[in-house]
């Protein structure tokens, strides 16, 4: 590499700590992971849905974002994306484990349905694809107050062909809204390859709706960096949407529910897992001397630390109260003074 591509992450306006904090994040997300597969198998946690393999653009689209304002909806994979926006590994694992203290439904929605008001992740629900139509809401409101805030909203391939995103979009693009929509295209719907759920390139359905569409490679973090922020400083400059779709592949199954060995072979995992993003940025970091394989043995051992904190921690809470489960549901009575 050159010196120019050595520092490339300084000259796209991220600092040497910002880099070094984006791999700890993919890193965390990814340890995060792998330890909810286990409490599952385990019969600690009912079901966990995992974003192995995606970590890398979640991260970089995050650092790329305005986390003082913007707002956020993401999807059911993007544990690196939320953490970097300020969620905790106990936060997560709260959620996991369903208690009244997890601040995204207080243990009452599945794992991965992020919320979280004060970070303003907007809910999220299990119909997939819902939270598009919701993120051109929120682009809404930032043109009618005049406010130079983004929504920027996550979604897989196979949900890019509901309704929810079409609509999404087509609003989007007639009122030229400040949203920031990011396809993590991971080739599978399930357990349906991309060839088979659609004919074309997602990103190419941006020109149908009017606004920009931008095709990246998901496992290589400086790239989602640049595109996203170049993203957003067009919505705040009143240029409108953009589409982006990010090519990465998901490693690990679906959810804990999902057999991927029935549609796919080791040998095609495996094929990808040597192009995992995460690998990736820390060879780039050691390049530019910003990181060593000490370094690296001593964050494994901080993040087992905080992960084992999080699960005993999330493990000793208690679970919401049979009389909660109304809650936020139904409006409540004023009390009068």
């Amino acid at each position: 590499m050159s010196v120019g591509q050595l520092m490339e992450h300084r000259s796209l306006g991220l600092t040497d700590e910002d880099a070094i904090k984006m791999y700890t994040n993919m890193l965390a997300a990814r340890k995060f992971d792998e330890r909810c597969l286990l409490l599952q198998r385990a019969g600690k946690v009912a079901f966990h849905v995992s974003g192995i393999g995606q970590e890398t653009a979640q991260v970089a689209a995050a650092f790329a974002l305005d986390r003082d304002k913007d707002y956020f909806l993401p999807y059911y994979r993007d544990y690196g994306f939320v953490l970097s926006v300020g969620m905790t590994l106990r936060e997560l694992m709260l959620s996991n484990f369903a208690r009244a203290e997890d601040p995204n439904s207080g243990g009452r929605q599945m794992p991965g349905h992020f919320s979280h008001k004060k970070l303003r992740i907007v809910t999220g629900s299990s119909p997939v694809t819902t939270q598009v139509p919701h993120a051109v809401g929120f682009a809404l409101a930032a043109k009618m107050k005049r406010q130079d805030f983004v929504s920027f909203v996550t979604f897989g391939e196979g949900s890019s062909n509901q309704g929810d995103f079409h609509e999404g979009c087509n609003f989007a693009g007639v009122h030229n809204l400040p949203v920031i929509l990011m396809c993590e295209n991971n080739q599978y719907a399930i357990s349906v390859p991309l060839k088979k759920q659609v004919a074309g390139n997602v990103v190419d359905r941006a020109i149908g709706y009017g606004f920009k569409g931008v095709r990246v490679d998901g496992n290589n973090a400086l790239e989602v960096y640049r595109t996203v922020k170049e993203a957003r400083e067009r919505a705040v400059r009143g240029e409108g949407p953009t589409l982006i779709e990010a090519m990465m592949y998901r490693i690990s199954p679906h959810s804990t529910a999902d057999n991927d060995m029935m549609y796919r072979t080791k040998e095609e995992v495996e094929h990808h897992k040597a192009k995992d993003g995460i690998v990736r940025f820390k060879s780039y970091l050691i390049e530019c001397g910003l990181w060593g394989e000490e370094q690296d043995a001593r964050l494994h051992e901080e993040l087992a630390a905080q992960i084992k904190d999080a699960t005993e921690y999330a493990d000793r809470q208690p679970y919401p109260e049979p009389q909660d489960l109304m809650n936020y549901v139904y409006a409540q009575p004023v009390k009068e003074d």
